[in-house]
């Protein structure tokens, strides 16, 4: 999809989506999703089949034991939640390694594992739910590479996305969520994850959804996704804030998001 006109006269890139992902995206699209041929395409990448294996392996997952092969990761999680992983290793790859960024990936996989879940516990499309957790900050990445003397200190300086976004305004004349949407969009995700990266920032400040957003469950369960990372206590309070603004009932999504907080907290812990 083409980048929008007003982000191009700022002559910020928005890099393209690696051929590995393209192919795996028409997979995904099929009907009757082939799983021999998603392992095959994801092994075919070594470089990437192997940051896919550490991720899944690694204590966030809960499997209980090592996984040797791309299949056999998808027999134990599922193709989505193998697809997702594969999509976060193909969205890092295209950035520099750069340790600054490091943090906005690891928040990057809690969230999307977080979103996916608790979309398929209620009912939400748990893809479009793991790809929007997964691309939320990836504006972030954008600015960094286009700019990295400059964006360093605002990514030091600001407390919290809002004033981020703030500064990043003043000194780019664009914003993370606005660039994280341009790259979501010419990814192909569902235009409901594209929402839900563009208004993350004025929702998780405001608790309000902005009337233009599409597929408003989707960013509800960013809100979640939020309020369950940064301040748990504020858990049901967000949740009754912004539940039935999506025509969600607010209980139904409590017990998802607590069911699935205390399924990953327990996988963190048995790893231990």
């Amino acid at each position: 999809m083409p980048v929008d006109p007003e982000l191009r006269a700022l002559n910020i890139d928005i890099p393209a989506q690696p051929e590995s992902l393209v192919k795996l995206s028409v997979l995904l699209a099929e009907d009757e999703v082939n799983l021999q041929q998603v392992s095959a395409l994801i092994e075919s990448d070594m470089a990437l089949a192997s940051a896919v294996l550490k991720a899944v392996n690694s204590s966030l997952y809960g499997l209980s034991g090592r996984v040797q092969s791309v299949h056999q990761a998808i027999t134990y999680l599922g193709t989505r939640e193998v697809a997702a992983v594969t999509f976060e290793m193909g969205l890092r790859a295209v950035f520099p390694g750069a340790p600054e960024l490091a943090p906005v990936w690891e928040r990057a996989a809690v969230r999307g594992l977080l979103m996916g879940r608790i979309g398929y516990a209620i009912g939400v499309d748990p893809w479009a739910s793991h790809s929007a957790g997964l691309f939320e900050e990836c504006g972030k990445a954008v600015l960094f590479r286009h700019a990295t003397a400059r964006y360093k200190p605002l990514m030091k300086n600001a407390v919290d996305d809002e004033e981020l976004a703030f500064l990043e305004h003043q000194e780019f004349g664009v914003s993370h969520d606005a660039l994280g949407a341009a790259l979501c969009e010419s990814w192909g995700l569902a235009p409901a994850a594209v929402h839900s990266v563009r208004f993350h920032v004025v929702v998780n400040a405001t608790r309000e959804l902005p009337v233009q957003l599409q597929r408003r469950s989707i960013c509800v369960l960013s809100a979640v996704a939020h309020a369950l990372m940064t301040d748990p206590e504020t858990l049901e309070e967000v949740v009754n804030a912004v539940a039935p603004q999506a025509q969600l009932e607010p209980e139904l999504v409590l017990r998802g998001a607590r069911r699935v907080q205390a399924q990953i907290e327990n996988a963190v812990e048995n790893a231990a």
